[in-house]
Parts: structure tokens; C-alpha cells; sequence
């Protein structure tokens, strides 16, 4: 089943005022802040974060409902460099994964940019929050 969620934990976040953020809030309205479990990263100006076995790696950001999904998606996957045109390994992929909610026990299914390359060399951002360490 295809989700109509998308998580953010980046420079899609609104706070950051990256031209991005303000494609998603044309098209998703905001539902709530939460997590999931994994690591986030700095590649370069902008994170990335990975899956994680731990239960104590979190990576937090908000929860998005979508309209206009296929739209939507085909602007993001661009920026996010999922095409089929972009250079392989793309930098990142869209995945599927459970996002818990915060302050809740509700974990909902959700769209997610997940980096697609080796952290090896790149520094963790611990706290797993992209805004608290730009």
C-alpha cells in the first residue's frame, strides 16, 4: 500500500526557507512531529540520514499528509536526485518506512528520503536533529 505521508528531517523542513520547503507546504499540509529509527549525517550543506539496527538512534523531523502526491513527487524526487536520469547510485532513495509519532503511541507509514551512499567519512549529527546542528 502507497502511503500519502511524507517525513522530512531536512532542508524540506519548513524552518529551513529553502525554496523546497515551500514546494511541500504548496502541496502537504503539516500533521505532527516525530522520528524514526536512524542516523542522521552532514554530507555537505544539507543531512542524510540511514536506517538503523538501534533502538537509541532516532532521527526527528515532521510528518507531512500529501495532496497532488504524484505531482508533488516527481518535483522532489528531482531535487533529491530518485530519477532515472540522475547519476547511479542516486544520492538518495524514497522508501516507505514506519514513523513513530512524537508524544504518541500512533506510528504511521511514510514516505522518506534516505541517503543512498557510504557514511564512511562523514560526520554524525548525534542529537539527530538537522535544525539544532546547521
Amino acid at each position: 500500500m502507497n502511503s500519502d505521508y511524507l517525513f522530512v528531517y531536512g532542508t524540506l523542513l519548513e524552518d529551513t526557507e529553502h525554496e523546497m520547503s515551500k514546494c511541500l507546504s504548496a502541496y502537504a499540509s503539516y500533521e505532527a512531529r516525530g522520528y524514526f529509527q536512524g542516523k542522521l549525517y552532514r554530507v555537505s550543506w544539507f543531512p542524510g540520514a540511514i536506517i538503523s539496527d538501534s533502538s537509541l538512534d532516532k532521527v526527528y523531523g515532521k510528518l507531512y499528509k500529501l495532496s497532488a502526491i504524484n505531482s508533488l513527487f516527481e518535483v522532489l524526487d528531482e531535487y533529491e536526485g530518485v530519477r532515472e536520469n540522475s547519476p547511479k547510485p542516486n544520492l538518495f532513495k524514497r522508501e516507505q518506512i514506519t514513523i513513530s509519532v512524537e508524544n504518541s503511541l500512533t506510528v504511521i507509514k511514510a514516505w522518506v528520503y534516505l541517503y543512498n551512499h557510504s557514511v564512511d567519512g562523514l560526520k554524525q549529527i548525534p542529537s539527530g536533529n538537522f535544525l539544532k546542528n546547521t
